[in-house]
Parts: C-alpha cells; structure tokens; sequence
C-alpha cells in the first residue's frame, strides 16, 4: 500500500528525518510524506508519530500503487 500524508506547514529536514520511510515534498504551506505503508499499524504508527511531533494532519490518503 502507498499512502499521502499532508501535514500543515512546512517541515525542517531534521523533522522530515523523523519519518526514514517516508519520502516528502513541500508544496502550498503544507508538507506531503508519502510512501510504503506495510499494514495497518503501521498506519496508527505514522499517526502517532505525527502527534507526538506535534504536527497537525490535514488529509491522509491510499494512494494507487
């Protein structure tokens, strides 16, 4: 599964590091990750991250393979 995860403003590279998985790109006052997702908990780990981190999720979407 691929999925996209836009998180509100942009992201330093130290943060960005945070999520290894992940590949991302800032675009319009917000910052896309998006790559691999193994399963679901991964998912909830990704989200918990985000939170930890403090950053707002805006959309969280699969994306085609």
């Amino acid at each position: 599964m691929r999925y996209e995860i836009r998180v509100d403003g942009q992201m330093s590279e130290t943060l960005a590091k945070s999520f290894p998985e992940l590949s991302h790109v800032v675009m319009a006052g917000q910052t896309i990750l998006f790559g691999p997702v193994v399963d679901e908990a991964h998912i909830y780990g990704l989200v918990a991250r985000c939170q930890s981190l403090g950053l707002r999720i805006v959309e969280m979407r699969r994306r085609p393979e």
